[in-house]
C-alpha cells in the first residue's frame, strides 16, 4: 500500500526530531508526583498536531468508590492525566494508544555512568530512567500519529492517545481515563516487549500472612511455640500453592517463562527481642493471576489453601495463620490470538522487520488489563525496550527499535480504523 511506504519514509526522514522529543521526555524527572511537567510537554506536541486535548487531574473520590483503584497517595495534584483524540470520519473502528510518564525512582545515582536522566545519546542508544519503561514506547505512538497527521491520512475511526500517570503504582491514571468514558474498539500499549507481541498478560495482587506463635523465655524456648518456626511450614505451603497452580497452566504462549504465575514473599517481619521467642510474624508477598481468571477467584483459593496447614500441623488449627489483602493489585488481560487487530499487528511487523513476530504472555502486569476488563477494550502490549534494562542504573533503549514501533504501530492505525 502506497500510503504505508509514505508513512515508513517520512519517519525515517524525521528520526532527528523525534530522538530529540524523547530526550526532552527522558529529561524530565517524572517521577510519582512530578508528572505535571512532562505532561505539559505531551499536551503540546499533540495540541501543535491539531488533535483534541483534554489535561486534568485525577478524580479521587470517583477513583475510590472503583474495587480495582489503588494508590498510596491522598491526593493526585500534579500529576494529570493527558488525552488527545484525532477524530475519524465516521464509520471505522476506534483504537486507544496508551502509555504511561510515571518512571520509578532512579535509585543509587553511584551506580549510573551518567545522570539518570542526561537523554544521553551513544552508539545507537538512549539513556536515561524511563526511556524504556516508557517514554520510548511514548515516543512510538507520537511519531505515528505526527506521520498521519502530516501526510494527510483521513481515517474513519478514532484514534485516542493516552499519556496516563500512577501505572507504575497500580493504574489509577487508566482507571480514571475510562471512568471519564475514553474507551474503544481496541488498544495498543508500547510497553518494554522487546518487540515480542503479547496478547495476554498477567494479573498480580499483594497479600499479607500473619502467622502466630507463643512467646516464651528465650532460655526455656521450649515452654513456647516460636512464630519464625511455623512460618517455615508457611512458606513451603505458600510453594506448593505456586507449583499447583502454575501445572494447570499449557498455554504455549507461556513455554519460555519458567513460572508463568510466580508468588513471590517480599517482606518479612516479626520478633521483638533476641531472648524471646517471637509470636508473631508477619510475610507480605505477590501473587500472579493468570489471565483467564479474576483477582476474586485467585484471592478465594489462596485463602482455602492457607487453611489446609491444619493438616500439616496441628498448631494451625487452634492458630490458623491469617490473610489480609491489601495494597496495589493489576488487573490480568487477554485479547483472542487470531483477534482482527493481532493479525493486522503481526502482517505490519513482518512487512517492516522482514521476519515472524514472537508472541508470548507477558511475564508482568500492565494497565491492558484494566482496559480489557473495566473499558471492555481488547488490549495487546507490543513495544521497543527491553524489560530487563527497566527500572535499572543505566536504562537504556535502541532507539532503531523505537522506528520500527511507530512504522508497525502507524501501518496497523491505517488498518484497524480504516481510510476514509
Amino acid at each position: 500500500m502506497k500510503i504505508k511506504e509514505n508513512i515508513n519514509q517520512w519517519i525515517d526522514e524525521n528520526r532527528q526530531s523525534h530522538i530529540e522529543l524523547l530526550q526532552r521526555l527522558v529529561q524530565i524527572a517524572s517521577t510519582q508526583g512530578n508528572e505535571i511537567e512532562v505532561q505539559e510537554n505531551v499536551a503540546r506536541f499533540l495540541t501543535d498536531l491539531g488533535l483534541e486535548v483534554d489535561i486534568w487531574e485525577l478524580d479521587g473520590e470517583r477513583l475510590k468508590k472503583h474495587p480495582y483503584f489503588y494508590s498510596n497517595r491522598e491526593t493526585f495534584e500534579n500529576s494529570p492525566n493527558v488525552v488527545g483524540v484525532l477524530k475519524g470520519t465516521g464509520g471505522g473502528k476506534s483504537i486507544i494508544l496508551n502509555g504511561h510518564v510515571d518512571v520509578v525512582p532512579e535509585g543509587d545515582h553511584e551506580q549510573w555512568d551518567e545522570h539518570p536522566y542526561s537523554g544521553k545519546m551513544e552508539d545507537g542508544r538512549l539513556y536515561g530512567r524511563g526511556v524504556t519503561d516508557m517514554k520510548g514506547g511514548n515516543t512510538s505512538l507520537m511519531m505515528a500519529l505526527d506521520a498521519i497527521k502530516f501526510l494527510g491520512i483521513r481515517l474513519k475511526g478514532d484514534v485516542i492517545f493516552q499519556s496516563v500517570v500512577e501505572e507504575e503504582s497500580g493504574g489509577a491514571g487508566t482507571l480514571e481515563a475510562i471512568l471519564k468514558g475514553y474507551k474503544a474498539n481496541a488498544a495498543i500499549i508500547p510497553e518494554p516487549t522487546n518487540m515480542k507481541i503479547f496478547p495476554k498478560q498477567q494479573g498480580s495482587k499483594w497479600f499479607r500472612l500473619i502467622v502466630t506463635g507463643r512467646t516464651a523465655h528465650g532460655g526455656t524456648r521450649y515452654h513456647g511455640v516460636s512464630a519464625i518456626d511455623k512460618t517455615f511450614l508457611v512458606t513451603e505451603h505458600v510453594k506448593e500453592l505456586e507449583r499447583t497452580r502454575n501445572e494447570r497452566i499449557t498455554d504455549p504462549l507461556y513455554h519460555n517463562i519458567p513460572i508463568p504465575v510466580p508468588i513471590n514473599i517480599g517482606t518479612i517481619k516479626g520478633g521483638d527481642w533476641p531472648s524471646s521467642v517471637p509470636d508473631i510474624i508477619e510475610l507480605e508477598g505477590r501473587i500472579g493471576v493468570a489471565p483467564n481468571e479474576t483477582l476474586e477467584e485467585v484471592q478465594a483459593e489462596m485463602t482455602q489453601w492457607m487453611k489446609r496447614l491444619a493438616e500439616k500441623d496441628d498448631w494451625f488449627k487452634e492458630h490458623p495463620v491469617e490473610i489480609e489483602w491489601f495494597g496495589a493489585r493489576w488487573v490480568p488481560g487477554e485479547i483472542e490470538t487470531d483477534h482482527p487487530l493481532m493479525n493486522s499487528l503481526i502482517s505490519n511487523f513482518k512487512e517492516v522487520v522482514g521476519k515472524e513476530p514472537i508472541i508470548e504472555a507477558a511475564p508482568w502486569g500492565t494497565d491492558g488489563g484494566l482496559l480489557s476488563q473495566v473499558g471492555d477494550t481488547p488490549s495487546v502490549v507490543f513495544g521497543p525496550g527491553i524489560t530487563n534494562l527497566a527500572h535499572f542504573p543505566n536504562e537504556a533503549i535502541e532507539v532503531e527499535k523505537i522506528f520500527e514501533t511507530a512504522k508497525i504501530i502507524a501501518a496497523t492505525i491505517v488498518d484497524w480504523c480504516e481510510l476514509e
